[in-house]
């Protein structure tokens, strides 16, 4: 059987439409002897029948164990450099009580961007302490709430934020740590990166800005500065962004040492990950040598100390140890236009869609997909897995190789989608959020319980009230 001439360039034909790549699928995801797929030791079609799909599955050995090697790998990168590290987890990618407590019995902070990923991260039992807040539209009550329960950092995003924040720290004669987000004019996604003078975004400050920005901090009793911080971009494969981004924000630290201490560097997260078997990122533990090494190199040409530096993965952290589960329903070829002449593609529907990924509507992300629930000999077709919402956009996977008999009721899994998936979740078309269960050694939990449309409608208080 060949390609479908409708089939992108970057995807492969499979050599067998039933394996699964170590590269995106959980550590303990295996098919048994008839062919069906267990995760964490648990059928997926147990899976199903107890909680229903669509349904995210958490691999959690596989989540704990990247944790350690992320955290190794910076860790062990830094002292080879003489300095040391701080590692958060970057809650946005996927946060429960359950994980963050898990992030943090891993050793990594929890780095946060709402009051509400806060209360999340407290829950869970983490020290404040552990805890950084970002946001570039931080409410007073957040702001309180942080400086109050003695969080370890605030990273200001814009100059008023000072102020904001050394007021609330010197009414309640704390002394709170904080950070300066700059932007570097660096952009980076997977193996590219561009660098500009200048950037139009919402977050943080030029680096122009940084040091009347810092010596406003240095102003101020309630406030004591910890270093800058930025951000590039996000699913980088490479280095070379985050070596461009740290020599210029380095330019800076080196202006702000002569004025008083800079104890840290966080040049943020945005570590990439394989969506599909075509995706090479760069292994975690080569890009934490690479970065920490180059800016150990470029301390060493300034003479200066190099600083204790901070990073903030989260999808590379937590992407892989996921799955989502659909039960397949309707399934139709549809006659396309192509080179050569008229060719079909197979669209596959399923029971979940936009609403529990985003990702591939908002970003035009591509994933994989295999069936699970079986094996099969037929010969692979192109498919476009399509979600149920009266949406056109509604695409999970624009596409992939399945056997041909691929049919209703049949159980699909899409693999890495441990991150921005169930955070980016809606209720669109009133669908119900699914469940994260956890899945490990023969035993599924529930971590976030799943809606339903009762849940829905108790939300819904209608008109006519007394």
């Amino acid at each position: 059987m060949a390609s479908s001439p409708l089939a992108p360039e970057w995807l492969r034909f499979p050599d067998d439409a039933n394996a699964l790549d170590d590269a995106i699928w959980p550590s303990s995801a295996v098919r048994d002897g008839d062919g069906a797929v267990w995760i964490g030791g648990v059928p997926v079609a147990e899976l199903a029948e107890r909680f229903g799909t669509p349904l995210y599955v958490m691999d959690r050995a596989h989540l704990r164990d990247r944790a350690d090697e992320v955290a190794s790998a910076f860790r062990e990168a830094a002292e080879r450099h003489g300095t040391s590290v701080h590692v958060y987890y970057a809650g946005k990618a996927f946060l429960s009580t359950a994980v963050a407590g898990w992030m943090n019995a891993a050793g990594l902070r929890i780095d946060v961007c709402s009051g509400g990923e806060f209360a999340v991260a407290r829950a869970a039992g983490v020290d404040p302490a552990d805890c950084g807040f970002h946001g570039n539209n931080k409410s007073d009550r957040e702001i309180a709430e942080a400086v109050e329960s003695g969080i370890g950092a605030i990273v200001l995003d814009s100059a008023e934020e000072v102020g904001r924040v050394a007021d609330v720290a010197e009414r309640l004669g704390r002394v709170q740590p904080v950070r300066l987000r700059v932007n570097s004019g660096v952009h980076a996604h997977t193996h590219e990166f561009l660098a500009t003078a200048h950037e139009d975004q919402k977050f943080g400050v030029t680096l122009a800005e940084a040091p009347a920005i810092v010596a406003e901090v240095r102003s101020r009793p309630g406030l004591s500065f910890l270093g800058l911080h930025c951000h590039i971009g996000s699913q980088i494969f490479g280095a070379e962004g985050f070596s461009e981004s740290a020599s210029r924000l380095l330019d800076v630290h080196e202006r702000l040492l002569a004025d008083g201490p800079v104890p840290e560097l966080n040049l943020g997260g945005g570590f990439g990950v394989a969506y599909t078997s075509s995706d090479s990122p760069t292994p975690i533990a080569d890009l934490a040598e690479a970065i920490i090494g180059d800016v150990a190199e470029q301390c060493a040409r300034r003479g200066i100390p190099v600083p204790v530096l901070a990073f903030e993965p989260g999808r590379s952290v937590i992407a892989q140890s996921t799955v989502t589960l659909y039960e397949t329903g309707t399934v139709k070829d549809v006659e396309v236009d192509a080179p050569g002449g008229p060719a079909r593609r197979r669209y596959v529907s399923v029971d979940g869609g936009m609403s529990d990924n985003a990702r591939p509507a908002l970003y035009g992300a591509d994933y994989a997909v295999r069936v699970l629930s079986r094996a099969s000999a037929e010969d692979a077709v192109l498919v476009r897995i399509a979600g149920k919402h009266c949406e056109s956009g509604d695409i999970v996977v624009d596409a992939d190789y399945l056997p041909g008999d691929v049919r209703r009721g049949d159980l699909l899994g899409v693999p890495v989608t441990g991150a921005y998936c169930w955070e980016l979740s809606s209720n669109y078309n009133f669908l119900p959020r699914p469940a994260v269960v956890a899945v490990e050694d023969g035993r599924a939990r529930v971590i976030v319980r799943g809606e339903t449309a009762d849940d829905l409608l108790a939300r819904d208080a209608g008109w006519d009230q007394e």
